[in-house]
């Protein structure tokens, strides 16, 4: 059973503080009623720090705030908000736990974009018919132009925010001792922050991601 001691309360509880900050301050119209924001790159942080079931907390914890401050959705939102998060960043940081190094993040974080994606297609097929008082149907003929490619831009955008976050976020907790320092398989890396190709891909992939985000919205 984890040791779940004073100092690690309190790493959860800034990173829980940090991802409702980003959810609440950074609320982006993407496509429809859909939009994007960032709280998920804290999600998967707190997960490849600490592992799936911190973040599972984590999210919840996140989840049941923003359900009683900002969100105008009630349980409904915090259902779908928690499998939203839950399904990208639990998987991510399962799989990295199993492989910590970059290429166990960049697949973890890969394949966590891909289930996210494909189980908030069958969600929001099942949930949004009944938040959004619309026919089923309606719904159905949204999936694939909407809900697929909104998901599939957020999760990658949210893979590669964490890909560029990461390093300068664990090594600032490191140095306020709120984190545990690096084990093995990860010192290796710890004379640079980031990556020169991390930080490259990672910028190139967020570009990216906003472009088509802008175009979604008709923006461009």
């Amino acid at each position: 059973m984890k040791k779940y001691d004073t100092k690690r309360i309190v790493t959860l509880g800034l990173m829980a503080a940090l991802a409702f900050a980003a959810v609440a301050l950074i609320r982006i119209p993407a496509v429809s009623f859909l939009k994007y924001e960032p709280k998920d790159v804290l999600l998967a942080i707190t997960g490849f720090l600490f592992g799936p079931i911190d973040a599972l907390i984590v999210t919840v914890v996140v989840s049941l705030v923003e359900m009683v401050s900002i969100s105008t959705t009630g349980p409904i939102g915090l259902l779908m908000n928690v499998i939203s998060s839950c399904s990208f960043v639990c998987i991510a940081a399962a799989l990295y736990q199993k492989k910590r190094t970059l290429k166990g993040a960049v697949i973890g974080l890969g394949i966590g974009v891909v289930i996210m994606t494909a189980i908030m297609i069958l969600w929001n097929y099942l949930i949004t018919p009944i938040y959004q008082g619309v026919p089923r149907s309606v719904v159905a003929g949204m999936l694939v132009p909407v809900f697929l490619p909104f998901n599939l831009v957020k999760g990658t955008l949210n893979a590669a925010l964490t890909m560029l976050l990461y390093k300068p976020v664990v090594e600032t907790l490191r140095k306020a001792k709120l984190a545990p320092q690096s084990e093995h398989a990860e010192q290796s890396t710890g004379k640079t922050l980031i990556k020169p190709s991390v930080l490259i891909v990672s910028i190139f992939v967020i570009a990216s991601c906003i472009l088509i985000f802008l175009a979604m919205s008709g923006k461009i």
